[in-house]
């Protein structure tokens, strides 16, 4: 379940970004990168390295928190910020933060006294539009790969 979330909201950023970049340049998806300057002002190296360093850090975090959950919210930094209490996973499930920090618009819980109570009405209603909006981005993502195969863009194809 929670390798189908991490994948469904990759898919779910990447159709609005090809979306938006195509309505934005008019450069198909599938060509961006081709196009001279498309990094700009990043070389491909400092690019590279900046998204092996933070990325293998995000990823590393959440690959150790998988095995031992909970054991990356503790304090550690800060103290006196109380980021195990704003960064912790209030809901206890794996994939689902929670919390003030992940939760800023209280959509999930409410914040009493600075403390996150989480609503389990609201996660679950939450959770089952999340789970159903990424299905739906993974199949967009699909055809857009084979609309790609035949050199067609998604707002191309919609005659846009």
């Amino acid at each position: 379940r929670e390798a189908e979330l991490i994948h469904g909201r990759w898919a779910m950023a990447a159709v609005l970004g090809i979306f938006v970049g195509q309505a934005y340049s008019g450069v198909a998806w599938f060509e961006a990168g081709a196009q001279p300057g498309a990094v700009a002002p990043f070389s491909f190296g400092s690019l590279l390295g900046t998204q092996l360093l933070l990325m293998g850090w995000v990823e590393s975090k959440r690959w150790v928190d998988f095995f031992n959950p909970d054991s990356q919210s503790v304090e550690w930094a800060t103290p006196w910020s109380r980021t195990a209490e704003n960064f912790s996973n209030s809901t206890g499930e794996q994939g689902y933060p929670g919390g003030k920090f992940f939760d800023p618009l209280g959509l999930g819980g409410d914040t009493k006294d600075g403390v996150y109570i989480p609503d389990a009405d609201k996660l679950d209603r939450l959770k089952l539009a999340e789970i159903k909006h990424a299905r739906l981005a993974m199949l967009a993502m699909l055809i857009f790969y084979f609309e790609a195969g035949q050199g067609k863009t998604p707002l191309g194809a919609l005659g846009l």
